[in-house]
């Protein structure tokens, strides 16, 4: 089956957890060596997050997962992945768009989102769409980037 890179970004359902959950684990599982451990979004309750309507998704099949976290001053970008098998054909691009549309759809002025410090290729990436890094902190075993992006 041929990955569309081009399908709408759409809330996910309950059919949508196993593609959830395998396209989370293809785009974190090359980090568990780096970062010495099992990164969160690997371990997160997908059917609940589907649930709580808090999982985009987009492909036919899926190849690109958001987790977003409405709060009261800021929209948070908890998890963003994208399969390997369709990585640099624009899908993470597509994704970090639709955040933003969907923070100014919710009215909220800013998204936050955090990176482990040992995910590097983040570090270069997050800046090149907008978000600037707050701080450096440790929580328990993740060593972690914050970054906010004003809208």
């Amino acid at each position: 089956m041929s990955q569309d890179t081009t399908a709408a970004i759409r809330p996910a359902t309950a059919a949508d957890v196993p593609a959830v959950k395998a396209v989370t684990d293809a785009a974190y599982h090359p980090y568990i060596e780096r970062i010495g451990v099992v990164p969160v979004p690997m371990e997160a309750d997908h059917a609940a997050e589907v649930a709580a309507g808090r999982v985009y998704v987009t492909g036919d099949p899926v190849i690109g997962v958001l987790v977003l976290v409405p709060h009261e001053d800021h929209l948070f970008l908890d998890s963003i992945a994208v399969h390997p098998g369709a990585a640099g054909q624009g899908v993470g691009r597509r994704l970090l768009a639709f955040v933003d549309e969907r923070a100014r759809a919710l009215g909220l002025p800013e998204v936050r989102l955090y990176t482990n410090a040992m995910m590097w290729e983040n570090q270069r990436l997050y800046p090149r769409y907008g978000y600037e890094l707050v701080e450096r902190r440790v929580d328990g075993p993740y060593d972690r980037y914050h970054y906010k992006k004003s809208l």
